[in-house]
């Protein structure tokens, strides 16, 4: 308290004080004169006091009465206490309440002010018109006096503004601001016709993206910022590529997200970041609906160490859960995972429980012990490449690993079950493509036979997750290159782990039993475009080559399925789409020690069997028209086939 006393009763504070408070009271006063002048000269139009009455005492009277109305409106509708930014449309509309209220009021009291004068409607009218003229013009001179006085800094780096919208406006009064800024704004560029001619700031605007190259050489700009709110991923990879092309430097502005946060301000403008050449609209959740789902519920999350797993651990744990639990057989991406979100890290509680789905004994156990309510499934195997391998680890961890998850869940009671899938699941054609495409199927498979809801979410490529592309070829970048790209037109889906999982959780309190709830990811985003920004952002040439298409890859990815339909009856950026359920007995007497190419073909047909939710009587019948292969029986493994799944 006495730190604050002490800064409160400082010259420099107590200066700036008296002095917004001279400002204010001259403030008052103008629009008080404002008000004076603009109704004496609208009775001298109307001859309103041309009569006796108008004596100097009344006179006088009338002209207190207005000006203590003028300041009391104008601080009724915060004319005065620095709520509005100088010349700012807000400013204008509080001038506009203001003088307003100060009418009404004058209409009502005239002829008490003015006893046996007309003093009509029109008078009053007429009079607050000028006066809010000279409200609003003193304001606006105001404005132009100061940023006419601030010299440009000559220093600063000439640049052009991309977009003369708010977002482009904003940056150059930001900058104009600042006696030292790094920037000098030069001209705009916008691919709005109405827009030419339009000077924002002294700014003029100079023609659109097609004059880019002239009016960088007829003003010296070196830069480009890309100043447009909300700009789509594809926006702003075109704008990049026309500003390299026109030898300029590319920048944006902060997200609208980074400067919501208080993270970033307007003029901290900045070099395009991968996320923000995803052709994407902006993630928006429903947060009261999202959180209500959540608060005061035990949540378990399997894979809690992963990149989606602990990204949802994050989010999940700012909607207060009574307890949540992390579960993973990585003991120290669980001790990480804990460190980050509790500041302590010692591993000695439930909350931690290191587990691996493969493991049905233990997995049921820690779901005896810990009781969920809502279950994240989260864990599994994701690298395309190895699995088409090495199958059988598809087979037992994100086929048969699901299922036991999915058991222990049904025999806790769960109320909902997520289970996070891939795009691949869509027209699978690799061995991680299938396996989750079966994921998906069991667990539709579940909600049929359940009482709580158990649905999947699908989405696409994680960008920065571990193993990611973006992290390979950054690791490539920083070791000097060459850069391996497998096609020149290979494309894929991007999403960061936090848009993600705003997504999962919005998904998972509005979907229904049995669905699979597909992320909207945007447009999809050439792999050698990725590639190529990061090696020009690299300090020495970096060579990139193309190394063919991996068994198992596509170029590019489909986020529906052959008879999917796109229907998004309750979040623009979710579809839900209907996939057929298909009954454990055909995936759990699977031989995981079957020929590689057996397997591969054993978990394709699996993945694509019709609709099969009722158990059937003979399950080696059915395995053999679905492996193509001999019977469990005929292999020494028990009919119920649980022998397979170790």
């Amino acid at each position: 308290m006495a730190v604050r006393d002490d800064v409160a009763s400082s010259p420099a504070i107590q200066i700036g004080v008296r002095r917004r408070a001279y400002y204010r009271l001259l403030e008052a006063g103008c629009d008080a004169c404002s008000w004076l002048f603009g109704l004496l000269a609208a009775a001298w139009i109307t001859r309103d006091l041309a009569g006796p009455f108008a004596t100097a005492a009344i006179l006088v009277r009338a002209a207190i009465v207005v000006a203590v109305l003028s300041a009391g409106t104008g601080l009724l509708a915060g004319l005065y206490r620095g709520r509005y930014q100088r010349g700012s449309m807000d400013e204008v509309i509080s001038v506009g309440r203001a003088g307003c209220g100060t009418a009404l009021v004058l209409a009502v009291l005239a002829g008490a002010l003015l006893p046996g004068q007309r003093a009509p409607l029109q008078t009053i009218v007429c009079g607050a018109l000028f006066a809010l003229l000279a409200m609003v013009g003193a304001r606006y001179l105001v404005v132009a006096v100061r940023q006419s006085s601030r010299s440009p800094a000559c220093s600063g780096v000439k640049i052009l503004v991309f977009g003369a919208g708010n977002a482009g406006a904003a940056l150059v009064h930001s900058l104009a601001r600042q006696p030292g800024a790094q920037y000098r704004p030069v001209a705009f560029l916008d691919d709005d016709p109405a827009k030419r001619r339009l000077r924002i700031g002294g700014v003029p605007v100079l023609g659109d993206r097609r004059q880019m190259a002239r009016v960088a050489a007829d003003t010296g700009a070196t830069v480009l910022v890309i100043a447009i709110a909300r700009a789509s991923g594809s926006a702003i990879r075109d704008l990049t590529r026309d500003a390299d092309r026109c030898g300029l430097i590319p920048k944006v502005i902060p997200s609208i997200t980074e400067l919501l946060s208080g993270g970033a301000r307007i003029e901290g403008v900045r070099d395009p970041r991968i996320s923000d050449l995803l052709g994407r609209r902006p993630v928006e959740t429903d947060v009261a609906r999202v959180a209500g789902h959540f608060a005061g519920k035990r949540i378990l999350v399997t894979g809690a160490g992963g990149s989606i797993g602990s990204e949802l651990c994050r989010q999940l744990s700012r909607f207060r859960p009574a307890a949540l639990i992390l579960l993973d057989r990585d003991e120290s991406a669980l001790h990480a995972i804990q460190l980050e979100l509790y500041g302590r890290a010692l591993l000695d509680s439930d909350q931690a429980a290191l587990a691996d789905i493969r493991d049905p004994v233990r997995v049921r156990q820690v779901f005896e012990q810990a009781r969920p309510q809502i279950v994240f499934h989260a864990a599994a195997l994701k690298h395309l490449p190895l699995l088409e391998r090495y199958p059988a680890e598809a087979l037992k961890s994100n086929v048969w690993g699901t299922l036991t998850v999915l058991e222990a869940a049904a025999a806790c009671d769960v109320e909902s079950f997520v289970n996070i899938s891939t795009d691949k699941a869509a027209d699978p054609v690799s061995v991680l493509g299938h396996s989750k495409r079966i994921a998906e199927r069991l667990t539709a498979h579940m909600a049929d036979r359940a009482a709580a809801t158990y649905l999947s979410v699908r989405f696409g490529n994680v960008l920065g997750s571990r193993g990611s592309v973006l992290t390979a070829l950054s690791a490539q970048v920083a070791a000097g290159g060459p850069l391996t790209v497998t096609h020149p037109e290979v494309s894929r889906y991007f999403m960061t782990a936090g848009e993600a999982v705003q997504l999962v959780l919005q998904a998972a309190a509005i979907g229904r039993a049995g669905e699979v709830l597909v992320l909207d990811m945007g447009e999809q985003v050439r792999i050698v475009d990725i590639a190529r920004r990061l090696a020009a952002s690299a300090p020495d040439q970096v060579e990139i080559v193309f190394t063919g298409l991996r068994p198992g890859e596509k170029l590019s990815e489909s986020l529906l399925g052959a008879g999917e339909v796109d229907e998004r009856p309750q979040h623009p950026l979710i579809r839900h789409v209907q996939v057929p359920a298909l009954a454990p007995a055909n995936v759990i007497s699977v031989d995981p020690d079957l020929p590689c190419d057996e397997l591969r073909a054993a978990l394709a047909r699996c993945s694509s069997l019709p609709c099969d939710g009722v158990v059937p009587a003979d399950r080696g019948a059915i395995l053999a028209e679905v492996i193509g292969g001999p019977t469990p029986e005929s292999r020494g493994v028990p009919a119920d086939g649980r022998a397979g799944r170790r």
